[in-house]
Parts: C-alpha cells; sequence; structure tokens
C-alpha cells in the first residue's frame, strides 16, 4: 500500500518529484544544547526545485488549471515572491508551458534571479524600501503587470488556499507517517507521535497548513511555534521596528490571508544574526546545506525548548517528538556575506596549522611562489610527529 512517503523510481517527470522529503536527525545541535527530545528536521532541499515552496508552485498550477483560471496557450503566470514560490512556480510552468514572470524585491539573492533565469522565467526587481501597500512594491507591480499583460494571472500565494492545502494534506501527513512509522528503540526512544512541530512564516501557510493536519487528525495536543523574524509584524504588534531584516523568506510587513492563528501556540523572534549562525551551525555540524530561514526556524525551535516551560515539557524529555521545517538550500545563498564569513571558523582548527606546517616543509622549490596555500583562519604551523616523519622520509 503506498503511503505519504512513496516515491516512484522512475519519474515522468520533474514535478512528481516534489515533496516526499526526509526527516533528519539533529543529535549534533540537540547535544550542544542540552537537549534530550528528538530534535528532527524536514530537509525540503530535497524537493525537485529545493524548497519547500515547490509544493505550493505545483498544487497552485494544477488547482488554477482544474478551475479553468490557467488556459494552455493563453495565459501568463505572474507572481510576487521572495524567490523559492518563483521557483517553484518557474519549474511547473516549464514543465506544462505556461510564460512567467516573478516579481522579486531587490534583496533577494542574485542566486534566486539566476535560477529563475534559467529555468525561462522572466524577472523584474522592485525596490526592497517600498512597504507592501506599495504600487512599488513586488505586490504593487505584479498587479499592475497582471492587467497590462494579456491573460497575465496572479496564482497569489499570499491568498491562495492551495498554499495552506499543499501542507495540510501534503507535507503533514508525510511529517506524521514518518513519525509514527518509526518504532521507539533503547537508542532512539520515541513517543510515536509528533509533539512539536517548528516552522518559519512568511504567507503562513506552512505553519498553517501543517499545524491544522497534525492537530486535526494526529495529536490535539501538538504544541505548534511560529518563528517570525525581529522586523516583522506577523508575531504581533511589537515595539520592535519594522523591517531592518536580512532574512529571506520569512516575515513580512502585512498579515497575509492564508495565515492562520487557531491552531499556533506560541511565536519566537529571531534576529539575523542568531539565525545566519544557526544556519552555519547546522552546515558545519550536521552537514546539511541548508539556507538562512532554516537556521532561523532551528534557532527558535531551540530558544522555545531551552525556555522553562518548553525545557521541563519537551527539551529534557527523552523521546519527545520536535519536528522543524528546514525550507530551503544554501543554493540560493552562496554569495551572501552572512555565508562567505561562516565558511571561515571564528577560531582556527587544529587541522590548519598542521596543514600549513605540511605544505611548507614539503613546497618543491620548482613551485610557483605562493601555491600551495591554505586559506581560512589559520593556525600557526604545528609539527607534529606524524608530519615530521613524512616530510623526513625519502620518497619511495
Amino acid at each position: 500500500m503506498a503511503t505519504p512517503c512513496d516515491r516512484k523510481l522512475i519519474l515522468d517527470d520533474v514535478l512528481e518529484g516534489v515533496g516526499k522529503t526526509p526527516l533528519v536527525r539533529l543529535d549534533r545541535i540537540a547535544k550542544s544544547n542540552g537537549l534530550k527530545c528528538n530534535l528532527l528536521a524536514k530537509v525540503e532541499f530535497y524537493s525537485s526545485g529545493a524548497s519547500v515552496k515547490d509544493r505550493i508552485g505545483k498544487r497552485m498550477v494544477e488547482e488554477a488549471e482544474k478551475d479553468g483560471r490557467l488556459i494552455p496557450g493563453k495565459s501568463v503566470v505572474i507572481e510576487p515572491t521572495s524567490g523559492n514560490t518563483g521557483i517553484g512556480l518557474a519549474i511547473a510552468c516549464a514543465i506544462k508551458g505556461y510564460p512567467c514572470v516573478i516579481v522579486l524585491s531587490e534583496k533577494m539573492s542574485m542566486e534566486k534571479e539566476v535560477t529563475l533565469r534559467a529555468l525561462g522565467a522572466e524577472i523584474v526587481r522592485t525596490p526592497t524600501a517600498a512597504p507592501s501597500s506599495s504600487p512599488d512594491s513586488y505586490l504593487g507591480v505584479a498587479k499592475r503587470l497582471e492587467k497590462a499583460i494579456p491573460g497575465g494571472i496572479i496564482l497569489n500565494q499570499w491568498e491562495n488556499p492551495n498554499n495552506a492545502f499543499a501542507h495540510e494534506f501534503g507535507t503533514g501527513p508525510e511529517i506524521i507517517h514518518a513519525v509514527t512509522s518509526t518504532k521507539s528503540t533503547t537508542a532512539h526512544p520515541s513517543s510515536e507521535k509528533v509533539d512539536v512541530i517548528v516552522a518559519g512564516a512568511g504567507t503562513g501557510g506552512t505553519i498553517s497548513g501543517l499545524s491544522k493536519a497534525i492537530k486535526t487528525t494526529h495529536n490535539p495536543d501538538c504544541y505548534v511555534v511560529g518563528v517570525d523574524p525581529v522586523g516583522s509584524l506577523l508575531a504581533g504588534p511589537s515595539k520592535e521596528k519594522l523591517g531592518g531584516y536580512m532574512m529571506e523568506g520569512i516575515g513580512g510587513d502585512m498579515v497575509p490571508q492564508v495565515l492562520c492563528y487557531k491552531h499556533l501556540d506560541a511565536w519566537e523572534k529571531v534576529n539575523d544574526t542568531e539565525g545566519f549562525a544557526m544556519a552555519c551551525d547546522l552546515i558545519r555540524e550536521e552537514a546539511l546545506l541548508i539556507g538562512g530561514s532554516s537556521g532561523a526556524a532551528v534557532a527558535g525551535a531551540v530558544r522555545f525548548l531551552k525556555s522553562p516551560e518548553g525545557f521541563a515539557r519537551f527539551g529534557n524529555v527523552e523521546g519527545k517528538n520536535v519536528v522543524i521545517v528546514c525550507a530551503d538550500s544554501i543554493r540560493n545563498y552562496m554569495s551572501s556575506k552572512w555565508f562567505l564569513d561562516g565558511t571561515i571558523p571564528k577560531i582556527p582548527t587544529k587541522m590548519s596549522g598542521i596543514l600549513t606546517d605540511a605544505i611548507e616543509r614539503t613546497r618543491p622549490d620548482t613551485c610557483p611562489h605562493g601555491y600551495p596555500r591554505v586559506t581560512g583562519n589559520l593556525a600557526p604551523p604545528k609539527v607534529t610527529k606524524e608530519v615530521e616523519a613524512c616530510v623526513s622520509s625519502p620518497e619511495p
């Protein structure tokens, strides 16, 4: 019998590779933060377009076709997006043959733009500082283009119910199946329930759909935590200045229609420094090549689990299952300053000193000046017995 996580061995097209992503244990992050619960990442970069937004791109296009809103040969898909929904839509449009126009604010990464262009989408950039209510914002420009381009249609992730439905009927059942099918063992005790779900919020579709699926069909006592950047108002009014955060894909200066607060239990506000630092920790410690918003989601989860209430109920309890949605991959942020800075260890590694010494002691006289060279934050050369033996031994 087919399960929500089953994937065909031969796909008819790339759209069949959307979703059905794994849960990955974050045991190293859990241990370094003193947590006893099972910290599980829903790793969405395993999807075709490498993000959670592939799911809504596919569903919104397919449902619009069923409703007659999208007509092959006539319709032009237009969407204001932070990038990942645009990539999901561009993939669907490339397969189905629809022209695609994506409107991005200037803050969004160049990697997203070139990926979209490679998929055949047309790109329009707008000022980051323009509020969502402005005609110059990415929302405002998209609306103008919809009126001006024959056949133009905005599928509108901010209001489209299929955004949340993609997670209520897709992502949620996948998580439930994965957790309930993994039996408790001595090595990995488990409640065999989803005890906590954590996700960042942008349009709100992910957290709204997941929370409804899990609380209404699986565990009504599941604790749902939304993660919002400092400078966003999705978690509610605050004294903080609106905007100013560099995190992409989560947060906003308006509350989207898709975002439903009914099943949410708490919010964690995460700033850029916390989110980006955790993203780098996840890459280095867990070898998960995730993006900045995933770092924010894990940082928010860890903070909640280390709070007095979170620690007592979940963080300090073996077998409690905490699922965190890691929304996209580092592919979109390879040139971002936070990532480039994060690739250089703050403290030189032990190996860097050994490596520097080994290179210096074995450099041929004929080698070009300065090569080979070690890059990064380097420790002073450190001669070890192994290096000494290596460089003093005659070549065979």
